[in-house]
């Protein structure tokens, strides 16, 4: 049975800010990548994606090793981007992240376009996130279903 969705969760990401290396180039503004250790162009969707990074490799002590950002996908004979995919330690799809600027409202929509982008992977856990308000889903394959968690879940040990 599908549960109700919770209120969001507030994992308070702007405290991350300050480890953000932000700088101007011309006109456009650049942030460092943690992941891909490249300069992207500072969008209001990549802030938010740093700061998820950040979120998972300091707080919640994911291996960083086993993050991919911006990994293709095929939806449908579609080529997509996920934002965020995380791996277990046999690599195996562990937790999808869908990542939306501060001002979008996190609908029913976008956690449907997240659960497009994880048909081919088969994540048990699926996360929707704003910077200020976030959702993670577990997916329970057998019985079709999925509930919602009030927390990131730990990264499996082995």
């Amino acid at each position: 049975m599908n549960s109700a969705p919770p209120e969001p969760i507030d994992f308070r990401l702007q405290r991350f800010s300050p480890q953000l290396n932000v700088k101007q180039e011309g006109n456009r503004r650049m942030i460092m990548g943690h992941i891909r250790k490249k300069w992207l162009v500072l969008q209001p969707e990549e802030f938010v994606r740093q700061l998820l990074l950040l979120f998972f490799i300091h707080d919640m002590r994911y291996n960083r090793n086993r993050i991919t950002v911006e990994r293709g996908v095929d939806v449908r004979k579609e080529k997509k981007r996920t934002d965020i995919l995380i791996f277990d330690p046999l690599m195996r799809p562990f937790l999808l992240v869908e990542c939306k600027a501060p001002q979008v409202k996190l609908t029913t929509d976008v956690f449907r376009q997240a659960a497009n982008y994880n048909g081919p992977l088969k994540v048990p856990f699926l996360m929707i996130s704003n910077g200020r308000e976030s959702y993670v889903a577990e997916i329970n394959y057998q019985e079709d279903s999925y509930r919602f968690l009030d927390a990131v879940p730990e990264y499996p040990r082995g």
